[in-house]
């Protein structure tokens, strides 16, 4: 009896072991796969003067025009120190137009501009030479791209749980914004 007790406490401090090494976490995976994909992404980028946040902005901004500052971040997951830097110097590059909402001027409104949309057709092969690039397959591609949204939804739902709970809204779009 003793030694299977023995032999219990070795099986557990060996998993606890495990819990702890690097290679095993989710989150450390997670991490060094978005800083790689979005280093690949800044060749792609550059010809264009953009960053990968910039990328998504106007990708979101694509999908969505004349959309104020709050809804844009909520949609990207960005806060306004982050965005409003960025949104500078998309402007500067003429891409996008910062206005005041004449029904409430305390929002700022974000249009494209025609370069902004222009910008979309001369940039539209940078999905597939990310695609071609990450020789990942369409299944697999698939597959995470599916698991990831399924943990989006996950945290999305707690935020709006605890959200609700207590009362404070938490930033957070309607819907995950993912590329490859």
């Amino acid at each position: 009896m003793a030694q299977e007790k023995l032999k219990d406490k070795a099986l557990e401090a060996l998993a606890e072991d495990e819990l702890l090494k690097l290679d095993n976490q989710l989150c450390f995976a997670l991490y060094v796969c978005s800083k790689e994909v979005i280093k690949r992404y800044k060749p792609l980028l550059e010809p264009f003067g953009l960053t990968y946040t910039g990328y998504i902005t106007m990708m979101a901004l694509w999908d969505k025009d004349n959309v104020n500052v709050k809804e844009l971040g909520a949609r990207l997951f960005l806060d306004s120190g982050t965005l409003t830097p960025l949104l500078k110097k998309l402007e500067a590059q003429e891409y996008i137009e910062r206005t005041r909402d004449p029904e409430d001027e305390r929002n700022i409104i974000v249009t494209l501009t025609e370069k902004g949309r222009g910008l979309k057709g001369k940039i539209s092969c940078v999905p597939m030479q990310m695609i071609d690039g990450m020789e990942i397959g369409n299944i697999k591609a698939v597959v995470l791209m599916k698991t990831l949204r399924q943990l989006m939804d996950t945290f999305r739902e707690e935020s709006e749980t605890e959200a609700e709970h207590t009362g404070k809204k938490k930033s957070g779009g309607d819907r995950y914004f993912w590329c490859w």
